[in-house]
């Protein structure tokens, strides 16, 4: 399935496939104007409608394959896959501080992960490999450090966290029992329960296995489909600040996850 759009190649796209979409959209409320196979700005401008009008399509003006299934073109929404062109090779260029033996571990969790939720596409596979190279450069799931943000001057490890009620934290130890691990750094009791639920883990009683490599990759995945509009929305827009304040709540290893980012581009 191709994507249909206003320019492909530096020229208009034509043919019997813009005219079904064409159709499609005026059958749904969103006239493109004349019904003539050519992806002008006409069509253009209804299928940046239509996807406003779902809430939950990338407001990009790409009539692809999710958009295409939502007005019933197809029926198959999968997102071109490239987690399986993610070679050992390739994740240690972009994560150049990982040794070879962590990516071999890790990478098939990590993969195995995103495909469980869908998460297959180039965007978010580079959006994880990025991610692990912000959070645990040496790619393998670890505990969070004890630092000053964290922990007080003289005070237990992570005593900084045990009030934390954003985090969902109730007081000692929930610092230490619920600091960051994994490939993502999952961090507070709120965030292990809602994240555990999600894939399935009891996480908030047994925290340590966020750890687990098979554990660590689902937890990314799930954290990653939660925010995955609003981060593809960022992506669009070359946004890479946002994209990952999505993912962390602030710009910590922006630096190291554009520059993955933008050397997965080049490679996949």
């Amino acid at each position: 399935m191709r994507t249909l759009q206003l320019v492909l190649d530096g020229a208009l796209m034509t043919g019997d496939d813009v005219a079904a979409l064409q159709r499609a959209l005026a059958d749904r409320g969103f006239p493109p104007g004349k019904i003539d196979g050519i992806f002008g700005v006409g069509t253009d401008a209804a299928v940046r409608a239509f996807q406003q009008s779902e809430g939950d399509l990338l407001i990009d003006g790409l009539a692809g394959p999710r958009t295409q299934a939502r007005l019933g073109l197809t029926p198959d929404a999968s997102l071109p896959a490239v987690s399986g062109n993610i070679t050992t090779a390739i994740a240690a260029r972009m994560l150049p501080g990982a040794r070879l033996t962590d990516i071999e571990a890790n990478l098939p969790p990590l993969v195995a992960g995103l495909t469980h939720f869908g998460l297959t596409d180039k965007q978010m596979v580079l959006m994880a490999l990025g991610t692990i190279a912000a959070e645990t450069a040496g790619f393998k799931p670890i505990d969070e450090y004890v630092s000053r943000y964290n922990t007080s001057p003289r005070g237990h490890p992570f005593d900084l966290y045990d009030n934390r009620r954003d985090l969902g934290n109730r007081g000692k130890p929930d610092g230490a029992s619920y600091k960051g691990r994994g490939y993502i750094q999952l961090t507070g009791r709120d965030n292990y329960r809602r994240i555990g639920a999600q894939i399935g883990v009891d996480l908030e009683n047994h925290p340590d296995k966020a750890n687990d490599a098979s554990t660590a990759g689902l937890i990314l995945a799930c954290f990653l489909k939660n925010k995955e509009l609003k981060i593809k929305a960022a992506l669009l827009e070359r946004d890479f600040a946002t994209a990952r304040k999505l993912v962390n709540g602030g710009r910590h290893g922006l630096a190291e996850f554009t520059s993955a980012f933008l050397r997965g581009e080049k490679l996949l």
